[in-house]
């Protein structure tokens, strides 16, 4: 039940990682580079993504997708964090962090459902080839997204509010780098277990299903790949999931580790170490990952430079025709 005489706070104080000045600056260096490295790679993707007309396919429409969401819920951080290491006082106003957890939930949670639509991808084009331009329709992948983007949306709403409509009337000390829900909880004098049982839930729901949805299509594709007689085409056929298998290994290890525990067994130190994964780490690796061990993508920006060196080398060609006419 909630109490009836206390005063909201109007701010947040979050702890971060320490206050050793030579490390905060060592820190925020070392998240400066992974963020920006964030941002420009997964741009890179999204802009070739749009402008190559070889990467026109479901694949990668839900590839430019991921790397869009994986820009979005680190840049719902990411900024905040690294302007706190350079503050004496980290301070975030209720209404930022109503909107940092919101953000951060709803794209979190898309990827997700964009992670499993990319599974459902290899599996209609390795097992279902002749169905694939039906299974795969632009209108199926648009409604895929749409979905992902809706049930993040919803989640994220149900997470906030909750939290938010509970009284904080002890500290306002978060012990962690950004307004996550199981700090916040920890700071309320009500009953949290509605909270906890609906984090669990809803979590629950959407990791379990979409990685159940994951396993049942690679599942699918290794018997279709292993009744391939040829090792080139096994190892063909294997080479086009790996990058999505990666992705998902590194996504889903972290948010079941994050999310799907009992509460009695959370550690704060901990999970500020966990979190740096999956809202720093994780984005820049899905941008390597995708560039450096896919093909098509190497090709792509291959073809993108040649291209863009093309009308300097043809005018260079034609200079030195006119200087051998004279």
């Amino acid at each position: 039940m909630l109490e009836s005489n206390y005063t909201r706070p109007t701010e947040f104080l979050l702890v971060g990682f320490t206050d050793y000045p030579p490390l905060t600056i060592t820190l925020f260096l070392v998240f400066l580079i992974v963020y920006t490295l964030t941002v420009v790679g997964n741009m890179g993707l999204i802009i070739l993504v749009n402008i190559n007309s070889s990467l026109q396919t479901p694949m990668y429409y839900f590839l430019s997708n991921l790397s869009f969401l994986d820009i979005s819920y680190s840049t719902a951080i990411t900024p905040k964090m690294l302007v706190n290491f350079l503050t004496s006082r980290k301070s975030i106003s209720l209404y930022g962090c109503a909107l940092q957890m919101l953000f951060f939930v709803c794209f979190a949670d898309a990827e997700c459902l964009v992670l499993a639509a990319m599974a459902y991808d290899r599996y209609a084009a390795i097992c279902n080839p002749l169905l694939y331009p039906t299974l795969m329709s632009r209108r199926v992948c648009v409604c895929f997204i749409v979905l992902a983007y809706f049930s993040g949306s919803v989640t994220s709403m149900v997470h906030v509010c909750l939290t938010f409509r509970l009284p904080f009337c002890g500290s306002n000390i978060v012990n962690h780098f950004f307004c996550d829900i199981p700090p916040l909880l920890a700071l309320s004098c009500a009953d949290t277990h509605i909270n906890e049982l609906l984090l669990f839930a809803l979590c629950g729901f959407i990791q379990t299903s979409t990685f159940a949805v994951i396993f049942i299509s690679y599942f699918r594709i290794l018997i279709t790949v292993l009744s391939i007689k040829s090792s080139g085409g096994r190892s063909k056929t294997f080479s086009t999931c790996a990058s999505h298998l990666i992705a998902v290994t590194l996504f889903y290890g972290t948010l079941l580790f994050m999310y799907l525990r009992p509460t009695t067994s959370y550690s704060l130190n901990t999970d500020k170490v966990v979190s740096v994964l999956y809202t720093l780490v994780i984005p820049t690796l899905n941008a390597l990952i995708y560039s450096l061990r896919n093909k098509e993508v190497k090709d792509a920006v291959k073809r993108a430079i040649e291209k863009k060196d093309l009308p300097t080398y043809s005018l260079d060609i034609k200079q030195n025709n006119v200087l051998k006419a004279f």
